[in-house]
């Protein structure tokens, strides 16, 4: 029995250990798998930013993760200015300042109108809301290349076509939706108890709204802004068909930098202008990343 005793008594004074040990492993486990992975996504980028500072003879003698041998920035300095690109001209400065002109009133107009319709679709009760509400999350499947005829038709009847403001109402249309069905989600998770309060006190449509919802709804406000700003910024498709000449956006002007052929492929220049073009997207994820992870988890928690 004693012998009994000191077997179990020196099993349990061991099991602390054995489990530090297996939570000290799996912690290295986990954090080495995260780190392989990290690396394996971010391979591609680091060749692209290293093939950019290197010269074509250095391109083609070694391999496409080594280290420029002399870093320097002739290529970034060439497709920035450079005196054509394509069938356009300019260089990338151009262009990259009309992809701002388009994703600035683009995101801010269609956040601040999906932020009403999500208003009025959770708080507010009328006759067919939940069908209209149904059309509106329907806008989210439609393939882009659908609306492509139809709206070249519409651009064209308000004279808008080839010009800078057709192609924000594109994206504000095509957008309104999503924001919609973001704030509408997150709005139908407010307790109602405070919209009755609100009235009793005598708040209105725009007092509840402005001086209540938008105070609370920060998360989704950044979720909204940064899935409107990455989309319309990365957007090729609708860039080619409505914009022409001086008011392509800069994707459009990066197409047609990759594709001109003019002797000697340029793989510096290519990469050059690939990160240029991606910087802005980059720079809204490593600086507010963080917010629409805090935001989607925000509605996920209060759903």
């Amino acid at each position: 029995m004693t012998a009994l005793l000191d077997s179990t008594h020196a099993a349990a004074t061991r099991r602390p250990g054995n489990i530090r040990w297996s939570k000290a492993f799996g912690r290295v486990f986990v954090y080495g798998c995260l780190i392989i992975l990290a690396l394996v996504f971010f391979a591609p980028l680091l060749s692209m930013v290293f093939t950019s500072l290197k010269d074509m003879d250095e391109i083609r003698s070694g391999n496409l993760l080594s280290f420029p041998r002399m870093p320097r920035l002739d290529a970034w300095a060439n497709v920035w200015g450079a005196s054509c690109i394509g069938v356009t001209c300019g260089g990338l400065k151009g262009y990259f300042g009309n992809s701002f002109l388009i994703v600035v009133p683009a995101t801010l107009i269609s956040v601040a109108l999906g932020a009403l319709n999500g208003y009025v679709f959770a708080q507010w009760r009328f006759k067919g809301d939940n069908i209209l509400f149904g059309l509106i999350l329907f806008g989210c499947f439609i393939p882009f290349q659908i609306v492509l005829i139809p709206m070249a038709g519409v651009l064209g009847k308000l004279g808008l076509a080839g010009t800078i403001p057709g192609l924000v109402l594109v994206h504000v249309v095509y957008g309104i939706c999503f924001t919609t069905m973001f704030f509408r989600n997150y709005f139908v998770t407010v307790p109602g108890e405070i919209f009755k309060a609100a009235r009793v006190d005598g708040a209105g449509f725009w007092a509840i709204f402005f001086r209540i919802l938008l105070p609370i709804s920060w998360p989704i406000v950044m979720v909204s802004v940064i899935w409107q700003f990455t989309g319309v910024w990365n957007d090729f498709l609708f860039g080619v068909s409505f914009a022409a000449g001086t008011n392509q956006p800069v994707t459009v002007a990066l197409n047609n930098l990759v594709n001109t052929s003019t002797g000697t492929k340029a793989y510096n220049e290519d990469m050059a202008a690939a990160m240029i073009a991606a910087l802005p997207t980059i720079i809204i994820y490593v600086a507010a990343g963080r917010y629409f992870l805090r935001g989607l988890m925000a509605g996920a928690v209060k759903g």
